[in-house]
């Protein structure tokens, strides 16, 4: 058997968000790479192995136009450098573990069913009259709401900071998976919800 990382088992992990079970793809890969195959494809990136979605999302230049605590946060310096991504994620798999005695892909996963918005606010234009109304999510872009969020707080805890970027992606993952108030994607998901709830 496949094991990612040639480390941690799939096939253990437990998906108990069933509304997000199909876009979760625990596909076993030695190494998180699929060389852009699946990227052409409408709905496609639903069936990447969810470390090497992960992995995509740690190589994104930080938070984009918007500031995070006052300031702009351009990545870890890895923008387009997959293996210096995967060598962050893989680092972050045996920190959790150490610290968990968990397996990592599980804790990853609780901490994505964890972190995903339900409800979001769009803006809806009527006779020139702009408001805000309340949606529900689909649950592809929970899932990459949830893991933007994840390796954005990655960038937020390692910036300008001694800690290092690996280190600060097992402190949040655990944080997420356990449902814990001072996990940045969980404040970002309330933060939402809340939002939305006005919004209705």
């Amino acid at each position: 058997m496949t094991m990612t990382f040639d480390k941690w088992d799939t096939s253990e992990v437990k998906i108990s968000d069933l509304g997000l079970a199909r876009y979760i793809s625990l596909d076993s890969k030695l190494f998180p790479h699929t060389f852009g195959r699946k990227a052409k494809k409408r709905f496609d990136k639903g069936n990447i192995n969810i470390v090497e979605r992960l992995v995509n999302k740690i190589m994104r230049s930080g938070q984009g136009k918007r500031k995070l605590s006052g300031k702009y946060i351009r990545g870890r310096g890895s923008c387009g450098k997959k293996l210096q991504a995967m060598e962050i994620v893989e680092k972050a798999f045996e920190i959790i573990e150490a610290k968990t005695n968990e397996n990592p892909l599980q804790v990853l996963v609780k901490a994505i069913e964890n972190a995903a918005p339900r409800e979001d606010v769009t803006r809806v234009k009527k006779g020139g009259i702009v408001y805000s109304q309340a949606v529900d999510v689909a649950p592809l872009t929970r899932v990459d709401e949830s893991l933007k969020n994840i390796a954005i707080s990655g960038f937020a805890a390692s910036f300008n900071k001694k800690l290092d970027a690996p280190t600060a992606l097992a402190e949040e993952l655990i944080l997420a998976s356990k449902e814990d108030n001072k996990s940045f994607s969980v404040k970002r998901r309330d933060e939402v919800e809340r939002i939305a709830k006005a919004s209705r």
